[in-house]
């Protein structure tokens, strides 16, 4: 006994002299004795006490603390402090990003500090570099990103645990029996965070909505919402007020309004689309021009400010798009009925109006409240129709016809969308090919002026009554689809250039794109320069020539959607701010969104001070709506997030039903624990374990982008076409892994 009395004394606590100079520092405004600290330490016996008290000393001596009244300390502040946001790995461990340091500063676990992914962080740099990186150590949070968590509850006699299905949250949550809201043992949950006491591991939280059993479609589908902190329904009191709004066109309303009704105006949107929120119109006026109507829902005459309405809008911010649902921002009595611009309806609107000639060239633009009416609904597929068979072109042009009941129409019938006949009215179908027309020749001037065509492909999902993946397929953007936006983003430059460019000390909300970062195009340059492309970042000028001629090469090509993905993320991210830069990927120098007011909060904004200006009005608070944007840009954000979580998660079911076929994928990522297979006839990503590669021990060489194998010298990189099959589905935490057939050496003619 007297031998391991000694051994215990010997090696005393560890790591004490850093343990105490952190807890000096993370409260460095107060003073401790050495009771105070050993109280911190759990610890109260003479050994240890005695221990303190002689570090204590030693670092006084040497002044890395001072003695500010008899035994009590303080930390000597010869550190500068900086503060950044946190990102936590799955180990513990982190990275802070911080403007002050061009890399980020690593975190080891062990001074993370009860901090959690996202929070922002004060920390301190040590002097020195550890594995060629900034390290340092978190001494206080300073604001949490996030209270709420959702996940597994593990029910035990007195007490339990919530398992966060997020990797990122590194900490299951202790929750008192008291505080589980009746949830049964392995029920999905949402938890928010109480406390986090000073000699806990683990946080404290209750339990504040039992979400369902895991796996479960709705049960996943409202956790994705949850685990972001987006409701799935309105608040009653919201549904009522909007219920008893007054929809209705009234002459009163229309007198302060332009009338343009009779002007030809029609819709185009996607065939499932619920909510029109843009219309065109068009007419050839007696000089030959052009005039071209943008026609926007006018949101904010019924969304006024102050009200329960607008409150919960903005704090919506925008709507979400799942797979199998959409979120919107706006009940649905002003989202799918008062603001849609149904065919046949007479609806309030704010309009751009433009007249053009045929080299696109603006005479004249308008900007206003009017009252419109759409003649008619179009899928882009229909439209696309039009387009690809010059329907309408036989049809000689005419100035002043509006009424389209009236016209004789002779092209061949179609078949609609929804099986049924119709007839294409000739005015309208040369209204398309003109407009297409028109759309081609801005497209081709904004390019030259040096923007990136970013046309990513969409994964889509054929859906059974139960909301089951029976099907996926791509989303492309043809001409149909590239005619509204070029109009849109003709009205969406326009609104801007009359604020900002007539007035620029007027606050506007602008929607803005920073050039992109250097380090991040290097990358780029490194990763494509695998499949054979080169990339010219001399100025920015090449860079885009650059960025668009990569973009076409690879279209239709195995590696399009990992080249699409990783020349998307090099760019900066756009957002919402009072303080114009411009919109690099547009090469817009004034830039705002006006065209999505059901949809987007920021356009609703815009609305409101667009007319604001219109009315004489002085410039408004620049640092209020400096906050509405940070607001709207993070919430776009965090619809983002569960956007791609909810494909993900589909992604997933569907490949539950194809466990046993083999499919060909592209190797997207390679890592030390395993590389990444897209497949190509459904774009799923999966993991293959490194462990699972049993046919020889394979390393990660990362200047090849590769995993090696060491006695065959076996490749698979970056890249390479392999075949897979499913291992494992995993719907709750949104993994897909699969096992290596092999290398794909089926050539395709």
């Amino acid at each position: 006994m007297t031998r391991k009395k000694k051994r215990k004394s010997k090696k005393g606590i560890s790591n004490l002299t850093n343990t105490i100079l952190s807890i000096l520092k993370k409260d460095r405004n107060q003073s401790f004795n050495y009771k105070q600290i050993a109280a911190k330490l759990g610890v109260n016996d003479a050994s240890s006490r005695n221990q303190i008290i002689k570090t204590l000393a030693k670092l006084a001596a040497k002044q890395e603390i001072i003695q500010v009244e008899r035994g009590k300390f303080k930390a000597v502040i010869n550190t500068e402090y900086h503060t950044g946001i946190l990102d936590l790995s799955a180990k513990g461990s982190g990275y802070i990003i911080c403007d002050e340091f061009d890399d980020d500063v690593f975190i080891a676990s062990n001074n993370i500090n009860k901090a959690l992914n996202g929070d922002e962080v004060e920390f301190y740099v040590y002097k020195r570099r550890k594995r060629g990186k900034l390290e340092g150590e978190i001494t206080n949070i300073i604001k949490r990103d996030k209270s709420e968590y959702v996940g597994v509850i593990q029910l035990h006699n007195n007490y339990a645990f919530v398992i966060a299905d997020s990797t990122k949250m590194h900490k299951d949550i202790f929750v008192p029996i008291n505080k589980t809201f009746k949830a049964e043992d392995g029920d999905k949950v949402l938890v928010k965070l109480e406390d986090w006491p000073e000699k806990a591991d683990s946080p404290y939280g209750k339990v504040i909505q039992v979400l369902g059993k895991p796996g479960d479609h709705n049960t996943e589908i409202h956790s994705i919402l949850a685990e972001y902190g987006l409701p799935h329904e309105f608040p009653h009191e919201v549904e009522d007020f909007a219920n008893k709004l007054d929809t209705s066109i009234t002459a009163e309303e229309i007198s302060k309004r332009r009338d343009m009704r009779k002007d030809l105006t029609f819709t185009i949107d996607p065939k499932d689309a619920k909510d029109f929120d843009d219309a065109l119109s068009f007419e050839i006026l007696d000089n030959g021009l052009y005039e071209i109507g943008i026609h926007i829902a006018d949101v904010s005459h019924y969304l006024q400010e102050g009200t329960v309405l607008d409150d919960e809008a903005y704090e919506r911010a925008t709507s979400v798009y799942l797979v199998d649902r959409v979120v919107p921002m706006l009940p649905e009595v002003l989202s799918n009925k008062a603001c849609s611009l149904r065919p046949h309806e007479e609806k309030y609107t704010f309009s751009a109006v433009f007249q053009m000639n045929d080299t696109c060239e603006i005479k004249n633009e308008w900007f206003g409240r009017t009252v419109t009416y759409s003649d008619a609904r179009y899928a882009y597929e229909e439209a696309q129709a039009i387009i690809e068979n010059n329907i309408g072109l036989v049809i000689p042009a005419k100035a002043g016809i509006h009424n389209i009941n009236e016209i004789n129409n002779t092209i061949p019938k179609e078949v609609s969308l929804t099986g049924k006949e119709y007839q294409t009215p000739k005015e309208i179908a040369q209204a398309i090919l003109k407009m297409d027309e028109l759309a081609k020749i801005m497209r081709q001037k904004r390019m030259g002026s040096g923007a990136i065509s970013f046309d990513k492909v969409e994964v889509k999902f054929n859906l059974d009554q139960e909301s089951n993946p029976v099907g996926v397929f791509f989303k492309t953007s043809k001409d149909a689809n590239k005619l509204i936006e070029e109009f849109m983003l003709l009205a969406n430059r326009k609104v801007s250039e009359f604020i900002g460019k007539k007035d620029p000390k007027k606050t506007f909300v602008y929607r803005v794109h920073d050039e992109p970062d250097d380090s991040k195009l290097a990358n780029l340059q490194s990763i494509v320069s695998k499949f054979g492309y080169k990339l010219n970042f001399k100025d920015r000028k090449t860079t885009s020539a650059s960025l668009n001629n990569l973009l076409k090469e690879v279209n239709g090509k195995k590696e399009q959607n990992l080249v699409d993905t990783l020349a998307i993320r090099s760019m900066s991210k756009a957002e919402y701010t009072t303080r114009n830069i411009g919109h690099y990927g547009l090469a817009f120098d004034y830039y705002s969104h006006f065209t999505s007011p059901i949809r987007r909060y920021p356009d609703v904004m815009a609305h409101r001070l667009l007319q604001h200006y219109l009315d004489g009005g002085k410039s408004v608070s620049e640092e209020a709506y400096e906050d509405k944007c940070n607001h709207s840009s993070a919430m776009e954000n965090l619809a983002t997030k569960a956007e791609r979580d909810s494909i993900k998660y589909m992604q997933i079911k569907f490949m539950q039903d194809h466990k046993d076929d083999e499919f060909v994928g592209v190797i997207s990522g390679v890592t030390d624990w395993g590389i990444y297979v897209e497949i190509i006839s459904n774009k799923c990503e999966g993991m293959v374990s490194v462990r699972d590669m049993k046919d020889d021990h394979y390393a990660f060489d990362q200047d090849q982008y590769a995993m090696v194998g060491r006695n065959t010298k076996t490749m698979y990189q970056l890249g390479d076409e392999v075949l897979v099959k499913v291992k494992n589905t995993d719907l709750v935490k949104k993994h897909l892994d699969f096992n290596l057939v092999g290398k794909n050496d089926v050539i395709f003619l």
